[in-house]
């Protein structure tokens, strides 16, 4: 039987199952009675051995200067390029390519490190790596990141992006926030020096500045922060009566961010403001302290009025003794008065002797 091979294929001639020759492009008589089989395969990508060994292919000098054979270690991967571009990584044992119509190149990367560094593996490929040999760690603006490797504190991360092998390492990274953080206490209720509770609403502004400090100290330094103003508070606010801590209302905060301040060395923080947001008080004390209010209110309201009023006598009695000490101006005051009177009559009737304003006069003014 012929067979025709084309340029990109070659041929695996058995007789009698035995691999005798390879053979390449052109036309071939394969004798069939004789026990012959050919068997075309294309000398492209990686290498079809047809079910045989590839150590007896390798024994074939043709076949051998035609492909790449490459062992992957354990402890390594395989960049798979072909001419010249990154196609694949290779975790296989053994990678076995042509080498005919295409460069392929096999480059082993040792995986037993820590850190994936730009010169193993340019960043536009790692992708192509299984996810289970690597781990991705990225630190964003205002963090920070504490690196472990096999439980082991290595460095301090700064923003960005951060690849390393977990093929035989254990690595882990704890973030901190770098940034202003607040907390706020809400409903904290405390009694005073006169056992009345108070309700208060406490916020604290705060900045970590020693992450690796804080790490060995405590889990949530929030929680510390937290029970430290409580503290704090039931100290300050428990010495007062109620009508001494409303009077010095501005004075907590003060007392709460010194004590604070105090303590943020050890607390690896730096306590940026802290102050009292409400006074909540127990809903009688509001209502006695409403009604306390009112009467105060309503006594300024009287005395207002009573300095008025006496303010009012006053004039008069000044007006008074100007007009008896003054007959023009009396008889101005008693014009003025018969002028009021003709605006809101509509008619009047006169009889009898004397002056129009005399008989006016008289009828405005009680006889005396």
């Amino acid at each position: 039987m012929k067979y025709i091979i084309k340029t990109q294929e070659c041929g695996y001639l058995f007789k009698n199952g035995i691999l005798k020759k390879l053979l390449f492009a052109g036309k071939h008589q394969v004798f069939g009675l004789l026990g012959e089989k050919l068997v075309v395969t294309e000398m492209t990508g990686k290498v079809d051995t047809v079910g045989l060994p590839v150590e007896v292919l390798m024994e074939n000098p043709q076949f051998r200067e035609r492909v790449i054979r490459v062992q992957i270690p354990d402890d390594c991967i395989g960049l798979h390029l072909v001419n010249g571009v990154y196609k694949q990584v290779l975790t296989e044992g053994e990678a076995l390519y042509w080498n005919v119509f295409e460069k392929n190149e096999i480059r082993l990367i040792d995986v037993t490190g820590t850190e994936m560094t730009r010169e193993q593996i340019p960043a536009m490929y790692r992708h192509l790596i299984p996810a289970r040999l690597y781990k991705r760690l990225a630190v964003g603006e205002g963090e920070t990141g504490l690196l472990y490797i096999d439980g082991q504190f290595e460095k301090q991360l700064s923003p960005g992006t951060y690849f390393y092998w977990i093929y035989a390492h254990e690595v882990s990274m704890k973030l901190y926030s770098l940034k202003v953080q607040q907390l706020e206490i809400s409903g904290q209720e405390i009694l005073t020096a006169d056992k009345v509770g108070v309700r208060l609403n406490i916020l604290c502004s705060y900045r970590i500045t020693d992450p690796l400090g804080l790490v060995q100290k405590t889990d949530n330094v929030g929680n510390l922060l937290y029970t430290r103003i409580q503290l704090l508070a039931r100290e300050y606010i428990g010495g007062f009566r109620l009508d001494e801590l409303l009077a010095r209302k501005e004075e907590i905060s003060g007392f709460l961010m010194k004590g604070l301040r105090d303590a943020q060395a050890e607390y690896c923080v730096e306590i940026l403001n802290t102050g009292i947001k409400d006074i909540i008080l127990p809903g009688e004390i509001r209502d006695i302290m409403n009604t306390v209010l009112v009467a105060e209110k309503k006594a300024q309201a009287n005395v207002i009025t009573r300095r008025e009023e006496v303010a009012s006598t006053r004039s008069l009695l000044n007006t008074a003794k100007l007009m008896e000490e003054n007959k023009v101006l009396y008889r101005l005051k008693e014009l003025e008065y018969l002028e009021r009177i003709c605006d809101r009559v509509g008619s009047i009737s006169l009889s009898g002797a004397g002056s129009v304003l005399e008989q006016l006069a008289a009828l405005a003014l009680p006889k005396g």
